[in-house]
C-alpha cells in the first residue's frame, strides 16, 4: 500500500477548481520556466489528453502561463496571467496534441528565449497537485519537484559525478534520490539530484565551475501558502 501524503488527502493551497488542472498545471510550468531560464519570449504549450479538453473550463490555460510566470499555485494574479504575460511580451501559444501513451494530464513546453535558444520540457499533473517531469530537450528524465533538485548536463567521462557528490559529503548533506541518464557512451549526460535540504548556493557554484559541467539548474521546492 503507497503512502498518503497530505496533498493527497485535503489538496493543495491554490486558485482554481481543480488540483490537477490548475495546481499541478501552475506547479508544472513553474519547473519548466525555470528549467528554461529567464529572457523568455514565446511559450508553446502541447496539451495532452484531458488537459487538451478541458484546459479553458479548468483554467489550466491560465495556470500553466502563471507558472512560466513563476507564480505560486494560491497567487492571487493567477487569474491575471495572461494580461500580466502580455504586458511583458510573452507570446502564448496552446496547441492540442498527441503526445503518445502518457499521463491524461500531459503538457510539453516548447520555450523560445530572447536569444532564440529553444529548451522542451514534458511533465505530467499526477494528482493532488503533484508532478512528474519526464524529458528535457529530448533526454528521459524522472524528477518530482517536491525535494530540492540539482539539474546538471556534463560530459559523461569518469569521476563527474564523484566530484559533485564529495561536494554534498563535504557539507555533511544527504542526497536522497540521484538519477543519471545519458543518450550514450562519453555522450552528454543528464543528472538530477534530491536532497533532504536546501542547497547552498556556493555548491551550486562550485558545481558550476567544473570543466566537465556544461549546465546547472536549481529546482526550489513549491512550499504551500498560509491557509
Amino acid at each position: 500500500m503507497r503512502d498518503y501524503g497530505v496533498f493527497d488527502i485535503v489538496g493543495p493551497v491554490m486558485i482554481g477548481p481543480s488540483s490537477s488542472h490548475t495546481a499541478g498545471a501552475a506547479r508544472l510550468a513553474k519547473v519548466a520556466g525555470t528549467i528554461a531560464g529567464s529572457s523568455i519570449k514565446k511559450v508553446q504549450f502541447l496539451l495532452h489528453g484531458s488537459f487538451a479538453q478541458t484546459y479553458k473550463g479548468h483554467g489550466t490555460d491560465k495556470a500553466l502561463v502563471a507558472g512560466i510566470l513563476n507564480m505560486d499555485p494560491w497567487d492571487e494574479d493567477l487569474k491575471r496571467s495572461f494580461e500580466i504575460a502580455g504586458e511583458k511580451g510573452i507570446e502564448i501559444v496552446f496547441i492540442e496534441a498527441d503526445l503518445g501513451d502518457v499521463h491524461p494530464n500531459t503538457v510539453k513546453f516548447i520555450i523560445t528565449k530572447d536569444d532564440d535558444k529553444v529548451t522542451e520540457v514534458t511533465g505530467s499533473s499526477i494528482g493532488g497537485g503533484n508532478i512528474l517531469v519526464f524529458d528535457i530537450d529530448g533526454q528521459a528524465v524522472e524528477f518530482t519537484g517536491e525535494r530540492p533538485t540539482l539539474l546538471t548536463q556534463h560530459r559523461d567521462l569518469p569521476g563527474v559525478i564523484s566530484k559533485i557528490s564529495a561536494l554534498f559529503y563535504d557539507e555533511n548533506m544527504n542526497i536522497g534520490n540521484m538519477r543519471v541518464y545519458r543518450k550514450g557512451k562519453g555522450k552528454t549526460a543528464t543528472m538530477a539530484l534530491e536532497t533532504d535540504s536546501m542547497i547552498p548556493q556556493e555548491i551550486i557554484n562550485s558545481i558550476k565551475e567544473m570543466e566537465e559541467v556544461e549546465n546547472v539548474k536549481f529546482i526550489n521546492p513549491i512550499l504551500e501558502g498560509v491557509l
